[in-house]
């Protein structure tokens, strides 16, 4: 295990110094020395347990995704999910149908073709995450963008599996199994982001005041694995739990810090994954299928790119957005390997398919970096290109579609405030019943047992307490927001609104009731006449309690506060209407940074960059519009504010990194002398502080040894004494008049 992971980390360090000075993607050069010691290339030493590496790449994926949640969180997701899932599903309709046509004219089978325009549809969001970071263009806006169309592809890839198992057994397409499978997505991400943005932020709040830097990433690693067992134990891909635990922990004020203690253990076993990667390539494979990877790779590279373009335009994103997003997406990634290895395993595909699109992942890697860098300058070339009133639709389409709807006084307003609650609370009631039904009853059967209890108490004591715990969402799911003034008022306004709000209404008392009837169905095996009648004085009881109220009260504002607490160290919000011109970012000064030890108006910050800094926060300070005086120090952390490309300027400068990681220091010396005083010297009788040592020489005197006893670093006032022997150091080659016969250099 030590040999594979010490030539996988010292190969890949030696190639990506390469790729350094050639000033290419290091994520290239992790490939490139995959290859080196892989099976296939015998020329050096190779990997004699590919299972390790595999648990270690899988281990990077992790750590890639969860470092990608961190930096994007739910917020994020919620404002850019519209435009995710536009062109996802867009690019997704047009990879597959181009897989296909791609599949049949090079001779590929009917099931070849449809795993082959699967495989095309999903991109690799580590590749990409990982070119970002090369390229250091996280902190663009359209990455926002691109990050949320990676999440809904991983979403849609998990349902591609479903279908795909489906039609490989039973040669048909499922459209009920289907569902569920969207159903049981949505029933946990919603349980996840609930239970997680109410319970981790406040244990994070409680733990604060004994927290270290340690403690701190053991819990978050921690946490993040936990996640990823609970989303492999509900059948999803542990890379999704890892990126919902991220999100999370996104919304914590302690995100930044964990960003930061992750990004080691990021870069250590992303590395092994991509080297993994690079242990894939087959050259025989390369010579024997050459034109099938051409015009996979070719498709890959073109068309994709172009669908997500398309997709981010009908989205209402902007030209220039649109063309920056979509030639991030020209790659496939692991998903599109486990959709073949999916295929292989049902023997539903053709063998040779699997080398095929591992080679094509390989080369079209290879083309990403480059076409993310491109994007901008093809923009440039295509503007000037594209006639003017076309340009006018396509801006005028951008605006229209970005606009903000603020109808709140619509019955499609009102619709979809019910139905989200009415999910929400739901999904909540849902996982409480499971939770209990599953644990709390077994666990209180057998401690019951134990004390020889008769098993109905054990039963009466979870029923109620599970009641007691759900009371406060049944008032939500069948209460909250319920006025019926308001609901008057819609029924005498809008026409066919009454068959509207009352099937809404009717359909939250339905999950209210059939919520406790689960519950009491799980503990008590009682007619459902009788589950009804116990269900209904339960919900009337939920109904008329003020406690439930004011329980669910307090959960809510804590909930929202947990939610907002990241969001409510911003400096202040941009409005809505103007976060397409302004960009407002906390960017950290690094010791190299050209700005650091300047004031505000050495710096010509406004004049040189166009933007404004708003704030400085150093250690506990926070200095808010800060004087023209005030000077900018390493580790600052400094809230900039302005358009993207005045914040990428200053950016650039504040986050700079040193040309070297390590300084060679050993041409710089200390020198060392020793002096003996002697009565009538040049230095009796003067003090350490107005003698010519510190006054003229530029040196310290570290040391006195008097009588026997050595004098460590005496202070200022400490007089020489005849006798006394001096220690002293300077950076300059003393040779002082006076001193030369009784000073020794050491």
């Amino acid at each position: 295990m030590f040999m594979d992971l010490a030539l996988i980390l010292i190969t890949a360090g030696v190639i990506t110094v390469v790729f350094k000075w050639l000033k290419q993607p290091l994520v290239l050069g992790y490939i490139l020395a995959g290859f080196f010691i892989g099976p296939y290339f015998k020329w050096f030493p190779v990997i004699t347990d590919p299972t390790d590496v595999h648990v270690w790449s899988d281990i990077g994926i992790v750590f890639l995704m969860f470092a990608l949640g961190l930096e994007f969180s739910i917020k994020k997701l919620k404002k850019v999910g519209a435009t995710g899932a536009i062109t996802a599903f867009t690019e997704l309709a047009i990879m597959f149908l181009i897989g296909n046509v791609a599949g049949h004219l090079l001779g590929f089978k009917d099931m070849d073709c449809i795993f082959l325009g699967c495989m095309m549809s999903i991109s690799s969001t580590a590749i990409i995450v990982k070119s970002f970071d090369d390229l250091r263009l996280k902190q663009q806006k359209f990455t926002s963008t691109v990050t949320a169309v990676l999440v809904v592809e991983d979403l849609i890839a998990v349902l591609l599996l479903v279908v795909l198992s489906t039609i490989s057994v039973s040669k048909t397409f499922n459209g009920g199994e289907l569902a569920m499978s969207m159903v049981k997505l949505a029933f946990f991400l919603i349980v996840w982001f609930v239970f997680g943005i109410y319970l981790i932020p406040t244990f994070l709040r409680w733990m604060r005041k004994y927290m270290t830097e340690e403690t701190l990433l053991l819990v978050a690693v921690g946490l993040c694995f936990g996640m990823v067992v609970l989303a492999a134990k509900a059948g999803f891909s542990t890379a999704l739990g890892a990126f919902v635990m991220g999100a999370i922990l996104a919304e914590t004020i302690e995100a930044d810090v964990i960003h930061r203690l992750v990004t080691p253990l990021k870069n250590l076993f992303g590395a092994v994954f991509f080297v993994s990667v690079g242990m894939l390539i087959k050259p025989e494979v390369l010579v024997k299928y050459w034109l099938p990877i051409v015009v996979v790779a070719l498709c890959i590279i073109l068309f994709k790119s172009t669908a997500a373009t398309i997709g981010v335009l009908l989205s209402g994103k902007p030209l220039k957005m649109a063309v920056q997003s979509g030639f991030c997406f020209c790659q496939i990634g692991e998903f599109s390997f486990i959709i073949a290895g999916l295929g292989m395993s049902f023997g539903v595909i053709n063998e040779n398919l699997y080398p095929i699109i591992v080679s094509v992942s390989i080369l079209t890697t290879f083309v990403t970096p480059y076409m993310i860098k491109g994007a901008t300058p093809f923009y440039n070339w295509l503007e000037p290109k594209i006639p003017e009133r076309l340009m006018q639709r396509l801006s005028q389409y951008s605006n229209h579609s970005g606009g903000d709807d603020d109808s709140r006084a619509t019955i499609g307003k009102f619709v979809r405030k019910q139905l989200t609650n009415t999910l929400l609370y739901g999904a909540i009631l849902a996982a409480l019943s499971l939770l209990s039904v599953g644990i709390l009853r077994p666990f209180l059967d057998r401690l019951f047992a134990d004390l020889d209890i008769p098993q109905i108490w054990s039963r009466l004591i979870g029923l109620l307490g599970t009641l007691a715990l759900m009371s406060p969402f049944l008032w939500a799911v069948a209460v909250k927001d319920v006025s019926r003034k308001r609901i008057r008022e819609m029924i005498d306004t809008y026409r066919f609104s009454l068959a509207v709000v009352i099937p809404i209404l009717l359909l939250r008392y339905f999950v209210a009731l059939f919520s406790v009837g689960m519950i009491v169905a799980g503990y008590v095996a009682v007619t459902a006449g009788f589950l009804m009648v116990i269900a209904i004085i339960v919900v009337a009881v939920v109904l008329f309690t003020r406690k439930a109220d004011g329980f669910y009260s307090q959960i809510e504002e804590r909930f929202t506060k947990n939610f907002n607490s990241r969001q409510a160290q911003a400096a202040f919000h941009i409005p809505a209407g103007m976060e397409n011109e302004f960009a407002m970012e906390r960017l950290r000064m690094t010791p190299s940074s050209p700005l650091a030890g300047k004031t505000l108006v050495q710096a010509d910050v406004r004049q040189r960059y166009g933007a404004n800094i708003v704030t400085i926060e150093r250690g506990d300070t926070i200095i808010d519009m800060p004087e023209k005086t005030e000077i900018m120090m390493p580790a600052d952390v400094l809230t900039v504010i302005g358009t993207e490309e005045q914040v990428s300027a200053i950016r650039a400068d504040i986050e700079k990194e040193a040309d070297l990681l390590v300084h060679d220091h050993s041409d710089h010396e200390m020198h060392m002398y020793r002096y003996h005083v002697e009565a009538g010297g040049p230095l009796c009788g003067l003090a350490v502080g107005t003698s010519s040592l510190a006054t003229k020489h530029h040196a310290m005197v570290i040391a006195i040894e008097r009588g026997g006893r050595r004098i460590v670093n005496p202070d200022r006032h400490t007089v020489f004494q005849h006798n006394d022997l001096l220690w002293f150091v300077s950076p300059d080659e003393l040779t002082l008049a006076g001193f030369e016969k009784k000073m020794i250099e050491i």
